[in-house]
């Protein structure tokens, strides 16, 4: 029974590491303080390449915006009533994105009427790994280093090590 155990610990530890290994950290127009009027996020988001299980971060003062998931017509409208999800809790908010469409964001308090406001596409097949991920270092979409990557790779390969020996004892 205790081996079984130990067992269901290894393999959840390898699944929620390829889980994070595999996921990127992606800053909403392209920096930790972006979310604001002077951002272009149309040009933004044209250049991006988002896969299911990426997290989006909104970095931006809470006490002026916030975040709100909307569906196609609020974002075109700048309707806030009757949004989906509001996802600000303290300004520097992420959101994981779970499957592949369009998610549409906006900024309520008239200021998605100045430009405050993002349609990002999801896709679901990320490319094969690039040599950056074989080494462990992994890179924002925006090109600065992931809150996810550096050295994480090697910790968690050690990390299940670990666990696979601490199971087979």
């Amino acid at each position: 029974m205790e081996s079984s155990r130990k067992m269901l610990v290894v393999l959840t530890t390898m699944v929620v590491t390829v889980h994070v290994v595999n996921a990127s950290l992606v800053y909403v127009g392209g920096g930790k303080e972006t979310w604001r009027p002077d951002v272009n996020f149309s040009e933004w988001s044209s250049r991006q390449n988002i896969y299911v299980g990426d997290w989006l971060y909104f970095g931006f003062d809470k006490k002026l915006y916030n975040v709100l998931e909307v569906n196609k017509t609020g974002y075109e409208g700048c309707n806030d009533m009757g949004f989906i999800k509001n996802i600000t809790k303290g300004g520097r908010d992420v959101f994981q994105v779970i499957e592949a469409k369009k998610y549409y964001f906006i900024n309520g308090g008239g200021y998605c009427l100045g430009g405050m406001k993002v349609a990002i596409n999801v896709e679901n097949l990320q490319p094969s790994p690039s040599p950056s991920l074989l080494t462990g270092v992994k890179q924002n979409k925006n090109g600065s280093p992931s809150k996810f990557g550096g050295h994480v790779v090697t910790v968690m390969a050690v990390l299940t090590g670990v666990l696979l020996a601490w199971a087979i004892l």
